[in-house]
């Protein structure tokens, strides 16, 4: 396996303040400009299971996120607003400041908003805490369903099943869209939904045509000049479910092109689920990057960047 800069665990970027560490992403405030504050937000080669970050890092899984968002804000902006401005590269570091090869190609500059407090979930496959939940309830996030699904049956239209935004160790929680509506109020939230629902399709559409699946997605949306805003990582093996056209069959669980193997490896053990995580083997980590990297070139028909 190639890469041009060793995996990324950590970030050090002197001279400019971290206001947040996340499971895979660190976030830098830039300098404003005329039209506002800006943000570096670092997509490390960092990687988690089980809500615990591994020891070791995943090859360009950062890049991949990066970079594979470009895709979709490119092709998405003229439709949902988004705060991405560029990623950072070899053209543009000085003009952001930050010179440093190793944050090139996995980095992007956005403008900063006001978080909307609700991950935005669409699902068009019934999997997950989707297929939990309707197994206990027949609905999801108040949304009835009809009798006798199958686990990763399709869904006959897709459906927004938002969740709370909970700060660790609390879980996501399952919302209602009235409940949506009561913490953000109408108009935001039928925007957020209405966007949500149009990126998924879109997306969704746009991924089958490569043969993958694009079973559920989350979105983040922050508020910009009075705009509901995508703010975060757009239709990723991190943010997604992607599965394998060809290998469809609904009854059961999918491969994807994400973590699998690493979970898959992870079950194996007897490990508790909680840190420390245990040290994954060099195939484990050599296959899920390669995981990673296919899903980019299936959805974008290129290569990585060398």
């Amino acid at each position: 396996m190639t890469t041009h800069q060793p995996p990324m665990t950590t970030t050090d970027l002197p001279g400019l303040t971290r206001i947040h560490q996340g499971k895979v992403r660190d976030v830098y405030a830039l300098p404003p400009d005329a039209q506002g504050e800006r943000l570096l937000l670092v997509a490390t080669d960092r990687v988690s299971a089980f809500d615990v970050v591994l020891p070791n890092a995943v090859p360009r899984k950062g890049e991949v996120l990066t970079r594979l968002s470009k895709f979709w804000y490119d092709r998405t902006s003229s439709v949902v607003p988004s705060a991405f401005i560029a990623v950072l590269d070899a053209t543009n570091a000085e003009e952001f400041g930050v010179t440093d090869p190793a944050y090139f190609g996995r980095s992007m500059v956005m403008r900063r908003g006001d978080v909307v407090k609700v991950e935005c979930v669409v699902r068009g496959y019934l999997v997950g805490s989707g297929w939990k939940e309707y197994q206990e309830h027949g609905v999801v996030c108040g949304i009835p369903l009809p009798a006798g699904m199958q686990m990763a049956g399709r869904l006959m239209e897709p459906i927004f099943t938002p969740t709370s935004k909970a700060e660790p160790p609390a879980h996501d929680a399952p919302m209602t869209y009235e409940e949506v509506e009561a913490l953000v109020g109408p108009e935001v939230a039928n925007a957020v939904k209405l966007r949500s629902l149009a990126l998924y399709r879109y997306g969704a559409t746009a991924a089958a045509e490569r043969g993958i699946l694009v079973a559920d997605t989350k979105f983040e949306f922050g508020m910009i000049n009075g705009e509901p805003t995508l703010i975060d990582e757009v239709l990723t093996p991190d943010s997604s479910r992607f599965w394998p056209a060809n290998q469809y069959e609904p009854g059961h669980d999918q491969p994807s092109f994400d973590k699998q193997p690493l979970r898959d490896w992870l079950e194996t053990l007897d490990w508790n689920k909680q840190p420390p995580g245990p040290e994954l083997p060099p195939e484990i980590v050599e296959a899920t990057s390669l995981r990673y990297i296919d899903a980019y070139k299936r959805i974008t028909g290129d290569d990585l960047p060398d």
